[in-house]
Formats: C-alpha cells, sequence, structure tokens
C-alpha cells in the first residue's frame, strides 16, 4: 500500500482527524498492513494487548463467549473504525475477541510505539478521548438493550437503526446473516427466527431475503419504547 494513501485514508479517520502531514507521516511509519479472511481471528480475550487496529477495509467483529460457547457481539467495526486502543493505554489484556466477517484489511498500530507518539501529540490525544467517549455511549446503549428490552424490541431497535442509518428507508438490507445477528441482539438463532415471524404476521414487517421492509414505522416504534403492538 502506498505511503500517501495510508496517510491520506488515516486522516479522514476520527482518531486521526486534524492531524498536520508531519504527524500523520509518522503514524504511516507505526502502521503495519495486515491481512484477514472471513473468521480469521485478530485475537482472543485474554491474550496480551499489543497494539491496536483501524479498518481499512471489510468488518471485523468483536466478541465475548460465555463458558457455554454462547456468544455475544459487543460490536461491528467497518472501514475508518478503530478498536481495541484501551489495553493500549492500561497495558492490560484484550478484554473480548475479535474476528473477520467478511475478507479485511487492517492497519495494526504497536502499543509501545504508539504510546510514544502520543506523549508528543496532544492532539491525538484529544481525538483518543473524544474515540472512548463515543464507544462509552455506544456500550451503554448495548447494556441498555440487553437488560431492558425483550427481543422483540432489541430486533425492532435493530431494524430502525438500519432505516435511519440509509436515511429512513422503508426497505433496510439486513447487514448480517442471522446468526450473527442473533448474537448481536443477545439471543440465539432460533428465538430470533420465531420474532421476525412475530413481527412478519403482525404487520410491522414483511421480509424479502436478506431484505426487510418496514410496514409499520409507528409500531416498530412503541415496541422499542415498551409499548404493546395492536
Amino acid at each position: 500500500m502506498n505511503p500517501s494513501s495510508i496517510a491520506e485514508f488515516l486522516g479522514q479517520t476520527m482518531i486521526f482527524q486534524g492531524l498536520p502531514v508531519d504527524q500523520l507521516a509518522k503514524l504511516v511509519e507505526l502502521a503495519i498492513v495486515q491481512s484477514y479472511n472471513k473468521g480469521e481471528i485478530l485475537f482472543h480475550q485474554g491474550d496480551e494487548g499489543i497494539g491496536f487496529f483501524v479498518v481499512r477495509s471489510g468488518r471485523v467483529k468483536v466478541f465475548k463467549l460465555s463458558a457455554d460457547g454462547k456468544e455475544q457481539i459487543l460490536h461491528i467495526f467497518g472501514q475508518g473504525d478503530h478498536f481495541a486502543e484501551v489495553p493500549v493505554l492500561d497495558g492490560l489484556c484484550f478484554p473480548a475477541s475479535a474476528s473477520a466477517l467478511e475478507k479485511l484489511e487492517v492497519l495494526f498500530f504497536p502499543r509501545q510505539a504508539f504510546l510514544q507518539l502520543l506523549e508528543q501529540q496532544p492532539t491525538l490525544a484529544i481525538n483518543l478521548l473524544k474515540s472512548f467517549a463515543r464507544h462509552l455511549r455506544t456500550f451503554s446503549h448495548l447494556v441498555d438493550n440487553l437488560a431492558l428490552r425483550e427481543v422483540p424490541a432489541r430486533l425492532a431497535n435493530y431494524l430502525l437503526s438500519l432505516s435511519e442509518q440509509a436515511g429512513n428507508a422503508e426497505v433496510v438490507e439486513l447487514d448480517l446473516p442471522k446468526g450473527q445477528l442473533a448474537a448481536r441482539l443477545g439471543t440465539i438463532p432460533e428465538t430470533l427466527s420465531r420474532v421476525f415471524a412475530k413481527l412478519s404476521r403482525e404487520g410491522l414487517i414483511e421480509i424479502e431475503g436478506s431484505q426487510v421492509i418496514l410496514r409499520d414505522v409507528d409500531r416498530l416504534n412503541q415496541l422499542v419504547v415498551g409499548k404493546t403492538s395492536s
């Protein structure tokens, strides 16, 4: 990969935006390009936190496994997103695992070299704090979703989020296979299939392959906020 293209890409990411050209050049010197195929593991929970990653292309899921092997997806990161930066700062192990959802290319930044650069660049430190705040909000929403909502409300919230991302589109494309979507919503595929069928029977949605037509947005919103649909 051309160093200038890496610098241009990094300058557009949240964590590195606003940095001058000379600082971006130093980051390019640190960056190690890594590629993964679908399903490959980037790191396991408990591995030494030796650095963090920025997604160049593809998507990666960060997840935890219970003692009985049940998967809970914590977050999915796409192009321009960065993840696993917490162990860089606290020096502890990776608190979760990560694997490629599809063909993936990331830029890896080794911990020690990045910390040295961070000490010299206050703008970078501020960007990192902003990013931590964003991740904290994301995980707060996840906790609320899992603890306070039943599976139908979680699914409705997910579908409405897809719609919002697509400009309040009436038709949304599922961005995950249903098995992975179940793990993201904190349930199992069989339960998720029953909930899809229930919402379809009640006229809230219509399913066409990987596309979902939102037939009644108002009732989906009512479901999210805890009002029973009729």
